[in-house]
Order: C-alpha cells, then structure tokens, then sequence
C-alpha cells in the first residue's frame, strides 16, 4: 500500500508499524454484552481451536439436533441424566439470556455463559459474518496492566482456574458441565497458548511513570475477583467478573482514545521542529495524568463520542505521518508501543522534516479529515461500532420480555426515563457496586472511607464527589446492599464495609 492509496481509501488498511503498536486499538471494539465479553474470553482462554464466526452455526447445529430428537421422541444421548424436552426446557428457560426488542423474531440460542462448555453454541457478538473476539482485547490488557511478563502469565493462568469448573464450584455449575458435554458440545478446555505477537507489557519506566491506566487497575481488579470465587455460587461470581470486565474495557478503550489523540499531537510538533525530546517528555505528552471520562448522575454517551471522533482524526493523521516517511524512502524502522519508541519516531520526523513538508502533508491531513467528516463525527464504520460497543457494554440491557427488564443488574449506565429517547446517565448497578466495592477493600481487612470508592471509580475515569455519596443513588444502594456503616466520625459521614472476605494481594499486584 502507498500513501496515495492510503488517501484513497484511509479506514481500509493501517500502516504495519500503527497496526502492530501495542497502543493500537485492536481489535476494534463493535456491539457486545456483557455476557458476549464474558463468552469470548472463555473461547480466548480455554478453545484455542474454536473461532467466534463458528458459534451462531454450532448453536444452530445443537437446536436441529434437539428438534429431530423431539420429533422423533428418541431418548437423549447416552450418559445425559436430562430428558430431550428437558433439556430444551433448560436452555430456553432457566438458562436463556434475555433477547433485544430487535431480536424479539429473531430465532437463536442465546444463554448465559455460566460455565465454559456453552459458550461452544452461544455468546458470539454478531449471527453472521466475522464477529469480533472481546476476549482478545481482555488479554492485552492483562498484559498492558501486568508489571513485567511474568507477572501477566500468572494472572492469565489464575484466570483459566477460576473460569474452569473445579470442585470448588457449586453442584449446578459441576453438573451443567458434565451435561452440556454429555450432549456433544465436546472441545478440549486447556490454556490456549498466548501468541507473542498479541501482547506486550510496558518498560518498567513507562509502568511506574504513567499515573492513569485503566489496563493496571484492572489487573489488580481482576486478581480481587479471582480470589472472591469462594465466597459466592458460581453464578455470582460470573456476574461479578462482567461487571469489572464492562468498566474496564470501556475505560480502556477511551484511554487508549486519549493516548492515540496524545502521539498525534506530538507528531504535529515534531513537524514544525519541536518537542517531545526523550522518554520522558514523550511520556508526560502522550499519557494523560488523569481523565474523567464519565460523571456519576451525568450523561455519558456524548462525551465517550467525543473521545471516539477525537481518536478517528489522530489516527488518520499518524498513519499519514507513517506513510510518508515510507513516500520519501526514509520509514520509520521502530515501533510505537512506549515513550521511547514516541520519542524516536518524533525525532525521526524531525530529522526528516524538510521532506515532509515539501509533501505538503499537513495541507493533505486536513483535507482528509474534512472529506472523511461523516466518519469522525461516529455516524458510521469504526466510530458508529465503538459508541455501540459502549453503549451495549455499560447500559443496562432492554429486554424484548417486559418482565425480564430486572435480568442485567451490573450495568454502569441506565436510562433516565422510559422513552427511548431518554438520556443513559451514569449509575451503577448492585452487582456493579459490589464488585467496585470489594475491589476498592481488596487486601484493607476492614472498613475505610467512602473516598476510598470515589478514589476507585476515578481509576476507571468515572468522577463523583464523595460527599454526594450520601445524597445519590450510589449511597442508597450501598445501603440497600449493606457495604456502608454510617459514622459521625468518617467523611460523608459513611465507612465502607468489605462484602466478602478480603483477599490478599500477591506481591506483583501491589
């Protein structure tokens, strides 16, 4: 590819070294829930040899089965303990996850990913095509928020324990296995190995250096949650880790937003012959110190918009850069996965400065962002698909089935009103608190300040004042739920107590 073809046609191939960068967005982030997170990453983790494009077919297949076994009344499979009509009782009732008011006619078998053997025949983020692999993104992160490689391994490995079913799992989440199994939906569950060329963890200085990074809370959040297993049924513990996994990839995503807008913004200044000089002046221009992406009681979507058309415009302009180094016979032979690497490409643009702007390649920047404007203001393509990404993942599902409406209670946003046309502010759901609660306590052994939360949102860039607690909606649920002891002594006049027993934390996750 050139850069005239990259003019041409600028969403339909980024440059390799843009492409391979570990602060890529990759793979780009479409409509999921937060049971389709939870689905993938059991396929990611455990069924290297299942691909998300194969899963609508093989529920398909199961379905076909069943219906022939019940027209004929045959007897179900051998070593099955559940009659066919049973079986189809189960899946389409005690496990069936609530369809969309769009997919209502629509016929698919869509459950509840409570064990890894189901999420062989349903959870797959789109029927048709090729459905994009949320689990993969999981991974990165795993590895992007881990201190070192070694550190990321194990959490990886620990994570494939706990979503495997041991006997520490509760008799239905044993037997459910056994039986999905029994019934033909057989792949090995092993830990699928780990591409090299998927992931990359920071240098140490980048590590310890950026303040704000979503990716590293997370992975002290999901060691929290790994080691709350024991303390709850197994479908309590799933709706724990999607509650963490729909805040965290969101956040992740947006920050990744805000990095990408940060390199751009330093390629603009090496043009005209300034800095970033070093790592370190890299560092401190590309990774923000801090981010609000979302206000609690406020609107989120438009803001996360923001952010989305903000990342749409830095990547058409830094695959511009990286294309017109490769025009001028002088590519950039580097990468783009950390400070140093920011600041060497920088200082390549500098020392070619004259060349590029003899291609007059700022003028050509914003030509193409004017003709590109339908795609950056998220109308369409990639923008379009990551606001629906957040929106799926972070709302509260609207269920086809009126009295199904109560199912999702891990949501991070919620209509304010009725009407379709009602806003999505932000507000936790219980199973959301309980999860940020306890993550917040991992490790403290006891009650602490209600700004420890507000602390703990804030990690995920969600702002709220600590002395509203007492006054919002988040104050009525920890209430209702039990995680705050009211005190004259502490501030807001709350203490927050730990929901399970506190774990405690390795010491590569301190």
């Amino acid at each position: 590819m050139s850069l005239e073809n990259f003019f041409a046609s600028p969403w339909k191939s980024s440059h390799k070294t843009y492409r391979e960068s570990a602060l890529a967005i990759s793979p780009a982030p479409e409509y999921a829930n937060s049971e389709v997170l939870l689905a993938s990453l059991y396929r990611v983790i455990g069924y290297d040899d299942v691909k998300e494009g194969s899963i609508p077919g093989a529920g398909r297949d199961l379905e076909q089965r069943l219906q022939k076994l019940r027209d004929r009344r045959q007897a179900s499979p051998e070593g099955t303990t559940l009659g066919v009509d049973t079986w189809n009782t189960l899946l389409h009732g005690v496990l069936e996850s609530p369809k969309l008011p769009n997919q209502s006619a629509k016929r698919f078998l869509q459950v509840t990913p409570l064990v890894p053997s189901v999420a062989l025949v349903s959870g797959s983020a789109r029927l048709a095509g090729n459905p994009w692999s949320p689990g993969v993104l999981v991974r990165k992160m795993v590895w992007l928020g881990s201190r070192n490689e070694a550190a990321a391994s194990t959490l990886w490995k620990d994570l494939f324990v706990a979503l495997g079913v041991g006997q520490d799992d509760d008799v239905f989440a044993r037997w459910l296995e056994q039986e999905t199994l029994a019934w033909g939906i057989r792949s090995p569950w092993k830990l699928a190995p780990v591409p090299p060329s998927d992931v990359s963890s920071f240098a140490g200085e980048d590590f310890d250096g950026i303040d704000f990074m979503p990716a590293r809370q997370f992975a002290k959040d999901l060691r929290s949650v790994i080691q709350a297993k024991g303390s709850m049924t197994r479908r309590q513990w799933t709706s724990l880790l999607e509650a963490l996994l729909r805040l965290a990839m969101v956040a992740h995503v947006t920050w990744l937003c805000d990095v990408q807008v940060g390199i751009w913004r330093c390629l603009s200044n090496a043009l005209e012959g300034k800095g970033p000089f070093g790592s370190a002046g890299a560092r401190a221009q590309v990774f923000p110190a801090s981010a609000q992406y979302m206000t609690y009681g406020g609107k989120a979507l438009n803001g996360l918009k923001d952010k989305a058309s903000s990342y749409l415009a830095a990547r058409l302009g830094i695959n511009s850069f990286l294309w017109s180094l490769d025009s001028i016979n002088m590519p950039y032979e580097g990468n783009i996965s950390s400070s140093s690497d920011i600041a060497a490409l920088c200082e390549h643009v500098r020392n070619n400065q004259g060349a590029l702007q003899a291609l007059q390649l700022a003028s050509h920047i914003e030509e193409l962002r004017d003709r590109e404007a339908r795609a950056l203001s998220c109308n369409k393509g990639i923008g379009a698909n990551m606001l629906e990404f957040a929106r799926h993942s972070l709302g509260q599902r609207i269920t086809a089935v009126q009295l199904l409406k109560g199912y999702d209670q891990g949501y991070v946003l919620k209509k304010k009103g009725s009407s379709p046309s009602s806003p999505w502010v932000v507000s936790l759901g219980p199973v959301a608190v309980l999860a940020l609660v306890h993550c917040a306590l991992a490790g403290m052994g006891g009650p602490r300040s209600i700004h420890r939360l507000a602390q703990h949102l804030a990690a995920y860039g969600i702002a709220v004042d600590r002395y509203d607690i007492a006054r919002n909606d988040l104050g009525q649920q920890l209430r209702m739920l039990g995680l705050v002891l009211d005190s004259p002594d502490a501030e807001s006049g709350m203490l927050l107590l730990p929901p399970f027993l506190a774990p405690t934390l390795a010491e590569d996750d301190k």
